[in-house]
């Protein structure tokens, strides 16, 4: 009886510590990048979109952007398809980019909207054809239909989620004469998050953050400027598929965005820690 009494204070506690967070972020915009192999794992995915929900009706706007790179692949490979990747972004054929909207726009995108419904909030599904929500031209001939974001139609989103609704938006981009792009959702994420000028632009990846070293989870870094992020760039200690991401977050920063956050999206509701509590997890960013 004890011990529960003390859990039951333990619990009550946790609230009060995240009150004034939940004040300071209600009414505002925070978009969320989920991807990659943080995406494998069912209970994982509950957890984080357990955390997107109880944002929303907490009084927050949350925004879920979200990729698929390992179900893109998997597709592929059933299709006897090569998976290609130059400087951590995928070239994009025609057949490519086919899978690469089915599988985005299709079963990722509905599976997860679905289940944030059954957790009682309204979730939409988009992708960035729907109303030209993303707009972008070809970004590198050699990377075929892999784009380049041009414009974000904010007017679109600040409508849902400033309504009862949450924002669920694939990276696929298009042009004005109809044609899909494939779009890094890490780029996806920031364009948003300028756009809709967030309050916080949150990276979801299968790591505790930026590494001083890679690999050593040791050396993970709380805090770092866009300067020296830039420098770890250069001299390769950030590499391959963190290199768009790294970008991402240095894109966002200098467009506005108050605070972005690389988190293990895989650590059970590091949205929540990251938010509303004093300690928070991951790395940060910032100018």
């Amino acid at each position: 009886m004890k011990e529960s009494y003390k859990s039951t204070i333990e619990r009550a506690q946790i609230i009060c510590e995240a009150l004034p967070y939940i004040r300071k972020y209600s009414g505002k915009t925070i978009v969320v990048k989920y991807g990659g192999n943080a995406m494998n794992d069912e209970a994982v995915t509950t957890t984080i979109l357990q955390d997107i929900a109880a944002l929303k009706i907490v009084g927050v706007n949350p925004i879920l952007v979200h990729g698929g790179g390992p179900e893109i692949n998997k597709l592929l490979g059933r299709l006897g398809i090569e998976a290609q990747f130059k400087n951590g972004m995928r070239v994009t054929d025609e057949q490519t980019m086919e899978v690469a909207q089915m599988i985005l726009c299709g079963k990722i995108n509905k599976n997860i909207v679905g289940e944030l419904n059954s957790m009682g909030v309204k979730a939409i599904g988009l992708c960035g054809k729907d109303s030209q929500l993303i707009k972008a031209e070809k970004l590198d001939p050699e990377l075929g239909y892999v784009g380049k974001i041009t414009e974000i139609n904010a007017k679109l989103l600040e409508i849902l989620a400033k309504d009862e609704f949450v924002p669920v938006i694939a990276s696929i981009a298009t042009d004005e004469a109809g044609n899909s792009y494939n779009v890094n959702a890490d780029v996806a994420a920031a364009a948003i998050g300028a756009a809709m000028h967030a309050e916080k632009l949150l990276f979801l990846t299968d790591i505790d953050g930026i590494m001083a070293k890679r690999g050593d989870a040791s050396s993970l870094i709380n805090r770092i400027s866009i300067g020296e992020l830039r420098k770890m760039i250069e001299s390769g200690a950030v590499s391959g598929g963190m290199v768009p991401k790294a970008n991402s977050c240095i894109d966002a920063i200098e467009r506005g965005i108050n605070s972005v956050f690389v988190l293990n999206g895989t650590l059970p509701h590091s949205i929540l820690l990251e938010l509303f509590t004093d300690s928070g997890v991951g790395t940060m960013i910032e100018a």
